[in-house]
């Protein structure tokens, strides 16, 4: 199994990228966006996932560790494939879809060329429960260089609905600081949910 790649960005088109690895050239799948911010004849490196079938070995490559996993994860739903998990991460952040998962919101994923209602459907239940460690607000905002997922965990093991805590450490942190750290994630969203724990804290 390949996991990751780097070599010089020999050619690439909006989906695709050859990536020459000490004379080799590798065909790596790549989202539009991916594609966009790569450089020819430039060094770069990519996470993949290499998906084996009887007449075809596929790779597919990834900016993050984190979009490989999606990727992966939206692999497991039934209807979903290589192609239709790389063109959701290529019309929604990671961010988006964790959300979208989490509030239940199989529209958002609708939009994504390919994917009809039933298949929307299974994404959102059957990767219900499984993303709360992804980043939860679009990609420029403050959590993207952090990670909320432990105050998700910690206001379920509370007692709050997976949702209804995803949706306050959301708000949490669009309004959050720089400087802010976990406990005032947490304090911050336990008051939004209308709790009297607002108090409460984890250790940074």
């Amino acid at each position: 199994m390949i996991a990751s790649i780097r070599g010089i960005l020999n050619a690439k088109t909006p989906n695709q990228v050859v990536v020459d690895v000490q004379g080799l050239g590798y065909l790596v799948h790549v989202t539009p966006n991916t594609a966009t911010n790569l450089k020819i004849g430039v060094q770069i490196s990519l996470f993949t996932s290499m998906v084996v079938r009887e007449d075809a070995m596929t790779l597919f490559g990834f900016n993050t560790s984190l979009e490989q996993e999606l990727f992966d994860l939206l692999r497991s739903v039934t209807g979903v494939g290589p192609k239709s998990a790389l063109a959701i991460l290529g019309a929604m952040t990671t961010g988006e879809i964790a959300a979208a998962v989490a509030l239940d919101d199989d529209a958002s994923f609708r939009a994504v060329s390919g994917i009809g209602p039933k298949t929307a459907k299974l994404i959102t239940v059957t990767l219900s429960g499984k993303l709360s460690h992804l980043v939860l607000v679009e990609p420029h905002g403050l959590a993207a260089e952090r990670d909320f997922g432990s105050v998700v965990e910690a206001l379920v093991s509370l007692g709050w609905p997976e949702k209804s805590a995803q949706e306050a450490v959301k708000g949490a942190a669009s309004r959050a600081k720089s400087s802010d750290g976990r406990d005032v994630i947490l304090r911050q969203a336990l008051s939004d949910l209308g709790s009297n724990k607002s108090t409460l804290a984890v250790d940074k």
